[in-house]
């Protein structure tokens, strides 16, 4: 109960703080104690996190979500770690991917990296180092990233988490930023409340909270009152000329 209590203190105080090096990270790892203690930490500087405890809940959602990187842990129950990695990568997806493995299992990490991970790490870690290397991995993706959106006078920037109104810089938190690239991203068309929460936070928020009506406050008084639309019953929009 501590441990849960904990990760929640550390999850509120992310939302309310800026964190340059913002990523979107899937970990897919059945050990229940390091999956969640990853969770915390990650959450608590500021990423959004979503964890699989085996390998089909991890390539269900590496495919249909859009992850900055990826650690994958080879001792997989379900679908293995290398069977999930070669799925992914024959259906082209190029998210970065960290595999997790055991000190002996060498045959697999060579077996990982040919069959497309980008990196790897042998267990047990330092957590800095994890970091560091997902940091480095998400730097040295950003060539093939998205490029900006463009909406009326919006600009965002997905690799470099940076918006501008009207020609200047936004300063946005972490949660604030992943609540207006994802609406940019679908400009004119309506976004749940549901969807918001999922895409933002990655983890079970009462629908209900006020949560994303304080996300969408804030983007309004930092930008326009009129950037976002409130459509009843329905979600947010922001609109588009052509709408």
């Amino acid at each position: 109960m501590a441990h849960v209590s904990l990760c929640h203190a550390l999850f509120m105080f992310a939302a309310r703080v800026s964190y340059e090096g913002l990523m979107k990270i899937l970990v897919a790892e059945d050990d229940d104690t390091l999956r969640n203690n990853l969770g915390c930490l990650m959450r608590a500087r500021g990423d959004v996190v979503r964890l699989a405890e085996n390998g089909n809940d991890a390539l269900f959602l590496g495919e249909t979500e859009d992850w900055d990187v990826i650690v994958l842990d080879l001792g997989l129950p379900g679908l293995d770690g290398l069977s999930v990695l070669h799925e992914w990568r024959s259906r082209n997806m190029a998210t970065p991917v960290l595999i997790l493995s055991a000190r002996d299992s060498w045959n697999d990490i060579v077996s990982g990296l040919r069959s497309g991970a980008d990196d790897y790490l042998a267990k047990p870690f330092h957590s800095e180092e994890l970091m560091a290397r997902l940091e480095a991995l998400v730097r040295r993706a950003s060539g093939r990233g998205a490029p900006s959106i463009e909406v009326g006078d919006l600009s965002v920037l997905p690799d470099e988490k940076t918006a501008y109104f009207k020609g200047r810089t936004v300063s946005l938190t972490a949660f604030e930023f992943r609540a207006l690239e994802h609406l940019a991203r679908h400009a004119g068309s309506v976004v749940s409340r549901a969807d918001l929460i999922e895409h933002i936070y990655a983890e079970e928020i009462d629908l209900n909270s006020n949560v994303i009506d304080v996300l969408i406050s804030r983007l309004r008084r930092k930008m326009a009152a009129s950037l976002v639309e409130t459509v009843r019953r329905q979600g947010y929009r922001i609109p588009t000329d052509d709408r």
